[in-house]
């Protein structure tokens, strides 16, 4: 599934910092703020302590502006300096993450004179979050112990499908009226309507993971309105959406198979031994066991696949995961793998209101197989080359084999009207893999790829990469895009070091903590399953 980025840069190999450079035509100006008919008022945290928050209303159906409106709540980092460059929208993915808290991490995470020139706004998407009507089609849906993943047998594939078959059902009764209005192209008109509001002509936007295909829906609806795009971790926008989940499932079984590896690197550490593949092994023996007897009540196989899957979007995750793993094989002690559960897999109802957003957009998106036969031969068949998480990620979107409306079909992003646009992609990301941000490319006339060469993370920049974060800062202060020779890549920075085993007594609780920027923040804000 992967090429490396290194042979893709056609006959010059560049390192960061080193490539041509071409100016976008939107440049800095000294413009004052737009009128704004939005109304702000403070809603700060510890740790954004700017951040203002508004809402506006938008048509439920855009073909009938007049019709029934909705709330979309937004969230302001107001620019400070004189020259300002317009809104900076912002979102996390999903679809179904909450985009208020990330305007606050990206103010503070980009360099201070960058941000000063920009309004960065966050929003929550349609039916997510802080926005009215939220979506909750079933409370509880992923509360321990559900059925194992693998259905080894017909009782156990039974129990999921009445699980997936409840959880369609149930939103549809609840939300039947919404339904056929939470997807793709309705949230990224609701954009258009968050510009106006904003009184701006155009808007800069900047979005990770789901975020980037949001984004690029956008920019195909309104290529005028662009002023500058950043997409990280690029969605293959021609596979949405069962194919992208498809690919999904063997580039997180790779990196599975390089968790095994680091952990086996760590003997001394984990005492599990220095085979990366008997490493894996007995992970999956653990799985095999949680089974049967859940740890703690909380953890059976499911629930153990839903703790380990986090370690796929990021590696800082890993020394946490380890710590469990290890305990639970040559302790026999359940309590920190219950713990890395309750930190990095349960799901509250901000969770719930999330993978009902999830759904909804996935399954109106585009079509899915309505046959469940077709879902289990081709399930079985990806299971068989990447045991990992397949199974578990099937039963994820199998509400769709069932969804109470019809799909819509996908646009064609393809589009040459608009300034250059910023990609960030690394070359072994699970849940974007490589191959979509290079179809992305092509596909965004003069746009601009910058790789991360081997890195296996999810939502690269503001993350620590000093090179990655140098091509942003760049970009948002002039437009500048890095140019290549005519390979895929445009740039290549250096992926950051693997993490090393924690200290004596951390926790997984540590995982999270901080100031408010960073990796784990960002991977906090970020969310999985996007």
């Amino acid at each position: 599934m992967r090429k490396h980025a290194l042979a893709l840069l056609g006959v010059a190999a560049v390192v960061g910092g080193m490539v041509s450079a071409v100016p976008s035509a939107a440049s800095p100006g000294d413009a004052p703020a737009p009128r704004t008919t939005l109304k702000w008022t403070d809603c700060a945290t510890a740790n954004y302590p700017t951040l203002q928050c508004s809402s506006v209303k938008v048509p439920l159906n855009h073909a009938k502006p007049h019709g029934k409106k909705i709330k979309i709540a937004l969230s302001r980092v107001p620019h400070t300096a004189q020259t300002y460059q317009g809104p900076l929208l912002v979102n996390p993915g999903g679809p179904g993450g909450s985009g208020r808290n990330l305007a606050g991490f990206v103010a503070k995470s980009l360099p201070k004179k960058v941000a000063a020139q920009y309004d960065v706004i966050g929003f929550d998407p349609r039916g997510v979050g802080a926005s009215e009507p939220a979506l909750d089609c079933r409370p509880d849906h992923f509360a321990p112990v559900r059925p194992a993943s693998v259905p080894k047998t017909r009782k156990l594939e039974r129990a999921n499908l009445a699980r997936a078959k409840a959880f369609a059902e149930s939103c549809g009764k609840k939300y039947g009226h919404l339904l056929k209005y939470i997807d793709t192209v309705s949230s990224a008109t609701d954009m258009d309507v968050i510009r106006r509001a904003l009184g701006a002509e155009k808007i800069n936007y900047f979005g990770y993971s789901y975020g980037t295909y949001l984004g690029a829906v956008y920019a195909k609806l309104f290529p005028e309105r662009v002023r500058r795009a950043v997409l990280d971790s690029v969605v293959d926008p021609t596979g949405i959406w069962e194919q992208v989940n498809l690919k999904q499932d063997y580039a997180f079984d790779d990196r599975h198979k390089a968790f095994a590896a680091w952990v086996a690197g760590h003997d001394a550490a984990y005492g599990l031994g220095t085979d990366p593949a008997r490493v894996e092994a007995t992970w999956y023996k653990m799985r095999k066991s949680l089974a049967k007897r859940p740890a703690g009540g909380k953890v059976g196989a499911s629930e153990l696949e839903d703790t380990f899957l986090p370690g796929g979007y990021y590696n800082g995750y890993w020394p946490y995961l380890a710590e469990a793993f290890a305990a639970y094989v040559n302790d026999k002690d359940t309590e920190p793998l219950v713990e890395a559960y309750e930190n990095f897999a349960s799901v509250d109802a901000s969770g719930d209101n999330g993978y009902s957003v999830y759904a909804a957009v996935e399954c109106r998106d585009a079509p899915w197989p309505r046959d469940w036969n077709q879902w289990r031969r081709t399930t079985w068949k990806v299971h068989s080359e990447a045991p990992f998480m397949t199974w578990n990620n099937a039963w994820y979107n199998a509400a769709c084999a069932f969804w109470p409306t019809g799909s819509l079909t996908p646009p064609d992003v393809s589009n040459s009207a608009l300034p250059p646009v910023l990609l960030f992609q690394a070359t072994d990301d699970a849940a974007t893999p490589y191959e979509g941000a290079v179809t992305t490319k092509h596909k965004l006339h003069g746009s601009s790829l910058v790789v991360e060469q081997g890195g296996g993370n999810h939502g690269i920049t503001l993350s620590g990469s000093e090179c990655l974060d140098g091509y942003l800062a760049q970009y948002l202060t002039d437009g500048t895009v890095p140019r290549g020779d005519g390979g895929d890549a445009d740039a290549v920075c250096a992926a950051l070091p693997d993490p090393k085993p924690l200290e004596a007594a951390t926790s997984a609780k540590a995982a999270g903590t901080g100031n408010g920027t960073g990796g784990s923040t960002l991977h906090g804000l970020l969310g999985f399953r996007s």
